[in-house]
């Protein structure tokens, strides 16, 4: 086990290779925000509002669009990471090769066999993404493309229930600004 110190300089790492990555990102909200601001998102609900500390966790998290978004394979995270938080992003992942709704399909069906570690990923993922949408969703987005995502996010979530009580409640929170 490593210790405090260590784990605080891996997810620092992790930070700074994330940001690296995702430099010229933005996200596709009104603002065009810096992409590295969602993966910190992601931390932040993880830490401050589940209590989720785990190191491995929360550098998958700061990690987990390196792969689908950036010219980051998944030897590159390993390489840097280790084996752990290299597997941690796979699972959370899609194939960017696939059309969209089949990689949309594709998380229903494989949500229920992330592991544990993975799904606290997920979770914050569509946590964060359902407060983007309901305070400031993508430019050219429709209010029904909106409650097509919510619902999407629904069905994804609803595969993993019971993985951790606060992140569903955060979740289901989010799920209520869902778009009428």
């Amino acid at each position: 086990m490593q210790s405090t110190n260590d784990d605080l300089k891996l997810v620092l790492r992790a930070l700074h290779f994330a940001a690296d990555k995702h430099r010229y990102q933005r996200r596709k909200d009104r603002e065009s925000s810096p992409y590295i601001n969602h993966p910190i998102t992601l931390v932040s609900i993880l830490c401050h509002e589940a209590g989720v500390i785990d190191a491995e966790v929360l550098c998958a998290a700061l990690l987990h669009d390196t792969v689908e978004d950036t010219e980051t394979s998944l030897a590159d995270l390993e390489r840097e990471f280790g084996h752990t938080i290299r597997t941690l992003v796979e699972e959370v992942s899609d194939d960017k090769t696939l059309p969209r709704d089949r990689r949309k399909q594709l998380q229903i069906e494989h949500a229920r066999h992330l592991s544990v570690k993975a799904r606290h990923v997920k979770l914050a993922d569509k946590i964060s993404n359902l407060r983007d949408l309901a305070v400031s969703p993508p430019s050219g987005w429709s209010v029904e493309r909106r409650c097509e995502y919510f619902d999407w996010a629904r069905r994804v979530v609803d595969q993993i229930r019971g993985t951790h009580e606060v992140l569903e409640s955060l979740f289901d929170e989010a799920h209520s600004a869902r778009p009428r």
